[in-house]
């Protein structure tokens, strides 16, 4: 009899998943003020590496004539990889992530599209919470002026130029949005699989995951909603462009996490298939 976990070797993985989902429907639920709590943190924490990124690309850049600009993106981007383990260690709540969580408890019926739908939108919201209280915070200092501050001005541009290209500039933020939370939920799907089991070579998973997706430019919807509340009360920003990016990414970002990481792997390791038509020794 073939060994049903050679099978299927991502069983593991699943069933760490669907005890996270149950955590966080029930959190949701009777605790959505702490969920809510646990969200804005991931918002704040995304916030804080973001600045901290485009601060090391500002110094590097300010080095002799500003050839060393691709090494402080490359220097940055490791920096900010640092955002998802200190999001993943601090049991904060992170959108993207959760993407993958419930299209996984979707597959397995283990959560109607309501709740589904409710964990999402309250993560998102608390994301764009914690956004919010840092660019509070930095309108108040001047963390964004100076070098970072130019480099943040091109990005704003940058970011916004996908949606004022028209369909093209739309196709291209989408792909980048799927990489982006592909790369993310790799990273968990590692994190969650039993296989690795020391603390540091989880940490790795997550920064480079984060930090390749960070340096190639790919599209993260709670970074970008978080920069963009920062930017919009620092200068002010072309609101309705914002929202339009924020969209198409929120998109890529479910299909590259919840569709193409979620459930191509609650597919893979569904092993209920197989034991209809094997069933195991001794129930035939």
């Amino acid at each position: 009899m073939t060994d049903n976990a050679q099978l299927f070797p991502g069983k593991h993985f699943i069933s760490t998943v669907l005890d996270a989902l149950e955590t966080k429907t029930t959190m949701s639920g009777g605790l959505t003020r702490v969920y809510l709590m646990r969200a804005a943190m991931a918002g704040i924490i995304i916030g804080v590496m973001y600045l901290a990124y485009f601060n090391v690309v500002a110094a590097f850049a300010g080095i002799g004539d500003g050839s060393l600009v691709a090494v402080g993106k490359f220097v940055g981007a490791l920096l900010f990889g640092f955002a998802l383990v200190f999001i993943y260690y601090s049991k904060s709540e992170l959108l993207t992530s959760n993407m993958m969580i419930v299209a996984i408890g979707g597959y397995y019926r283990r959560i109607t599209c309501f709740r589904a739908g409710r964990i999402l939108v309250l993560c998102f919201l608390g994301n764009a919470i914690g956004g919010l209280l840092l660019a509070v915070l930095v309108k108040f200092s001047t963390l964004a002026d100076g070098g970072a501050g130019e480099q943040m001005d091109a990005a704003l541009e940058h970011k916004l130029a996908y949606i004022h290209e028209g369909l093209a500039g739309w196709g291209d933020l989408f792909v980048r949005a799927i990489l982006c939370n592909f790369m993310i939920n790799l990273a968990m799907l590692l994190v969650y699989n039993g296989i690795i089991k020391d603390d540091l070579t989880k940490c790795l998973a997550m920064i480079v995951s984060v930090a390749i997706f960070a340096f190639v430019g790919f599209e993260h919807s709670v970074a970008n909603t978080v920069f963009f509340t920062v930017m919009g009360l620092h200068g002010g920003i072309d609101v309705g462009a914002a929202l339009a990016n924020i969209g198409v990414v929120l998109a890529g970002n479910f299909v590259g996490g919840g569709l193409l990481i979620g459930w191509y792997y609650a597919y893979a390791n569904d092993d209920r298939r197989y034991l209809r038509t094997h069933p195991p020794a001794g129930d035939e």
